[in-house]
């Protein structure tokens, strides 16, 4: 298999947008390319797709075994010609060595490729190339791709490689053109306009400055290997609808949880709370997504039939999963931070509300404090939260733990109800979607 990580130094010092240019580049040059985010980030793996024409994928190492994520790679990347794998956060950043870019290009043997951003420096740059080189004894660092590198600092960058024994593989320019951000992050790739025109941009730029040729062949690596996870798969015949919200309000979704739902024996079906009148016919479950609603809260409000649809299906016992964006929605009302308040579905007893910083956010590992719809009572499992608005109702039925010893109770939960600002990822732990999936077959066998 030939793959590699793309790591940075830093959150914003442009792995999204030298992944982006490489990602286009490649495809440009005809190759089938698979592309994967390290960590539980969900935006960069929508440009990612939006690039490649194709479902990106996310690795993480937190969430994960070695097995696990292994797997997912394998699986994620069938009959393509390279894998890009985007890292997360400085190459070296997670928790107890797990979620980092380090550890998932250790864990799967991949080569990795680090980004500098330089705007502000020169010698300096070599400082920080041998401070990520020497760190750890395995760094796996195979060359560097420096960032906003004016072109005269290009014979500099070249000699501070040679140097150091690492491998010069290109820059990207100062005007290169960059990607909005918001305070969550990158805005995502549905808000902008010219998205198709600026990927071009960045794979032309990315085949003029980035040894692409150099890069394919340190990509070669060993195959992988792993053992297999086992299913408790529902029986032939059984094939419950899942209802899953995906819009410009709702878009946090990730790709592995929806094909390990298919690979139970499910079928999702994708709505929108904005523009469909109410859910779809026959759905046995249903899935609120994560996302950005006090964007579209207007639209959301508005579409009192669709809340009304989500109201009864909740009340009637259908099987529901809602993460942050979705168990947002399903407050009483939405209040921003200037006061307006819109109504929403009323299944949650209280007001998600804005407010001027992170409220919680990063890995946590949760623990269920009674039997539920994805798990038993004292089950525990990686998640993780990321949101700056808070609720006056986020629910006392799990324990989140950090790895610093704070913990803080959350999440509405029932025999047939998960809700909650924590997102899952169900490779963590694949009960909850094998237990999802067996409640929506009893269900729409009603």
């Amino acid at each position: 298999m030939k793959r590699f990580v793309i790591g940075g130094t830093h959150s914003g010092c442009g792995k999204t947008t030298v992944t982006c240019a490489v990602l286009a580049a490649l495809k440009a040059r005809g190759l089938r390319v698979a592309s994967f985010k390290c960590g539980p980030d969900y935006i960069d793996p929508m440009f990612h797709s939006s690039i490649i024409g194709a479902s990106a994928h996310n690795l993480d190492s937190f969430f994960c075994g070695d097995d696990r994520l292994r797997q997912l790679l394998h699986e994620g990347s069938p009959n393509a010609d390279i894998s890009v794998i985007e890292g997360v956060m400085g190459y070296y950043d997670g928790v107890d060595g797990r979620g980092s870019a380090h550890s998932v290009s250790e864990i799967t043997e991949s080569p990795a490729v680090l980004v500098i951003d330089c705007k502000g420096m020169s010698e300096s740059v070599g400082a920080v190339m041998k401070g990520f080189l020497d760190y750890r004894r395995t760094s796996n660092i195979k060359g560097f791709v420096f960032n906003r590198l004016p072109r005269r600092l290009v014979p500099l960058a070249q000699r501070l490689c040679g140097e150091l024994g690492t491998e010069y593989l290109g820059c990207m320019p100062p005007d290169c053109p960059g990607i909005e951000s918001r305070r969550l992050g990158l805005v995502t790739a549905s808000e902008i306009d010219d998205l198709c025109e600026k990927t071009a941009e960045l794979g032309r730029l990315a085949e003029e400055n980035i040894l692409l040729d150099r890069l394919m062949e340190l990509s070669k690596s060993p195959c992988l290997t792993f053992r297999e996870q086992e299913l408790h798969r529902l029986p032939d015949g059984v094939s419950p609808k899942i209802a899953v919200a995906r819009d410009r309000a709702f878009c946090f979704i990730y790709s592995e949880n929806m094909e390990l739902l298919q690979r139970l024996g499910c079928t999702p079906e994708y709505f929108s709370p904005m523009e469909d009148e109410r859910l779809p016919e026959d759905c046995c479950g249903l899935i609120l997504s994560g996302g950005y609603p006090e964007l579209c809260a207007e639209e959301l409000s508005a579409n009192r039939t669709m809340s009304v649809s989500i109201r009864q299906a909740i009340n009637s016992g259908m099987p529901t999963i809602a993460e942050c964006g979705g168990f947002m929605y399903l407050h009483d009302c939405l209040k921003t931070a200037e006061g307006r308040e819109y109504p929403m579905a009323g299944v949650i007893g209280g007001t998600a509300y804005e407010t001027d910083r992170l409220r919680r956010f990063g890995y946590i590992t949760m623990t269920a404090e009674k039997d539920c719809l994805i798990c038993g009572k004292g089950d525990s499992f990686a998640a993780h939260e990321f949101h700056y608005w808070d609720s006056t109702c986020c629910g006392e039925d799990f324990t989140a733990a950090k790895a610093d010893g704070r913990s803080w109770k959350c999440v509405h939960s029932s025999s047939t109800l998960y809700a909650g600002f924590p997102h899952l990822y169900f490779y963590a732990d694949v009960r909850m979607a094998e237990r999802f999936a067996a409640a929506c077959a009893a269900y729409g066998g009603k």
